[in-house]
């Protein structure tokens, strides 16, 4: 189990890597955001302890980034911020778990092996004769392997998860880009076009519905 640490405190880094090493995980460490944000897209970790307060790229910006880049690993916010706004802000943002400073360390690694867990229960979904990997990120119809985009692959994501409700565009470019604002372009409705040209115009049926003047859903529909 790989694991990685960002926090700008090197005490702290120092005392869960080596707590998180003796239950026989593997460390490593990002002082400060734009470094985790490099390692994140070079190479693969299982799970993110993450800091909110962070030099530079805080924790909520680190994480939308992950998310609009189609890098889902599992991340767990470690912050001594404490307040119920902010632990809800972080889960509504993506976020799989809310640890507060200071914590007894069997908590953490209970929580890491819960999160690491509940993914693994998640990690396919079968609609219609769709079928979704997310730990592979691969997805196939019919049994015919269909290859998207990682920003294909996020809008997927999140309708899959809104699956039988209706995505309204600005959830979609809050979920999939990071945006709180509608940028007065037709950037939800080109990406929609795109993956109904490789996830429907090739199949009998249609999954991606257009729900007029209100969004997209995603259902299995005779």
């Amino acid at each position: 189990m790989k694991i990685l640490i960002v926090d700008d405190d090197p005490k702290y880094r120092g005392f869960v890597s080596r707590g998180l090493s003796e239950s026989g995980m593997v460390c490593e460490l990002a002082e400060s955001g734009e470094r985790a944000l490099e390692m994140l897209h070079k190479q693969s970790f299982d799970l993110v302890l993450l800091d909110v307060m962070l030099p530079g790229i805080q924790g909520w910006d680190l994480l939308e980034s992950l998310r609009a880049d189609g890098i889902d690993v599992p991340v767990i916010f470690v912050t001594a911020r404490d307040a119920i706004d902010e632990r809800i802000r972080g889960l509504h943002m993506g976020g799989d778990d809310y640890v507060v400073k200071p914590f007894a360390f069997a908590e953490l690694v209970a929580r890491i092996h819960a999160v690491l867990r509940r993914r693994r229960e998640q990690a396919t979904r079968r609609i219609g004769d769709l079928d979704i990997d997310y730990v592979r990120g691969t997805l196939s119809r019919a049994s015919v392997p269909i290859d998207l985009t990682r920003t294909e692959f996020s809008l997927l994501r999140y309708l899959v998860e809104q699956e039988g409700q209706t995505a309204t565009r600005a959830e979609l470019l809050q979920s999939v880009w990071g945006l709180d604002f509608d940028p007065g372009s037709n950037l939800v409705d080109v990406h929609i076009r795109r993956l109904r040209k490789k996830l429907d115009e090739p199949f009998e049926t249609s999954l991606v519905h257009t729900v007029r003047g209100a969004g997209y859903v995603l259902a299995a529909r005779p």
